[in-house]
């Protein structure tokens, strides 16, 4: 089985509290990845509760990002169609830890694509890679984005120093 998991393509990251224009610029790109692929699928989404500015990481990140069951959380109105044929897990941090109850046979490949490649997109590979050292991974530069452009590029560096190919 092939896996594919987009994760955090939330309005938030997007175009929204936490947006950016290289966010924006990947959109139709995930939405091709995710039409031409020829296996299972899983969204993730980032899931914050109203009191994220008193937790850890919002000791850390400030802004408000993700409320569950608000427009920020939802998944971006393109890919809105494509999540709902897919298997869509809420997230409390950046990395998912329970990816071996929802794949618990060896997949073929993993590929990973999203939001952000410098924190959730890199969590989440760095935990499958740990999980599957003998599945073949892949990040496609052209469908992931970063907080800036300088910190997704050391993102994908540190994927392929972890032998996760990345396509430039």
């Amino acid at each position: 089985m092939k896996i594919l998991i987009v994760v955090d393509m939330q309005k938030d990251f997007i175009d929204g509290s936490l947006g950016s224009k290289e966010a924006v610029a990947i959109v139709e790109n995930v939405k091709n990845r995710i039409k031409d692929f020829d296996g299972k699928v899983f969204f993730t989404r980032d899931t914050h509760q109203p009191d994220y500015l008193n937790t850890f990481e919002g000791k850390n990140l400030p802004v408000e990002h993700c409320i569950e069951n608000t427009p920020g959380w939802e998944i971006c109105a393109e890919l809105k169609e494509l999540a709902d044929k897919a298997t869509v897990i809420n997230k409390p941090t950046f990395g998912y830890t329970e990816w071996k109850k929802l794949i618990p046979e060896q997949p073929e490949s993993i590929e990973i694509c999203g939001l952000c490649t410098d924190i959730c997109v890199i969590s989440n590979a760095l935990i499958l890679r740990a999980i599957y050292p003998e599945v073949p991974m892949t990040a496609d530069s052209s469908c992931c984005a970063g907080v800036t452009p300088e910190k997704h590029e050391a993102a994908l560096n540190v994927m392929e120093s972890c032998q996760i190919k990345v396509i430039r």
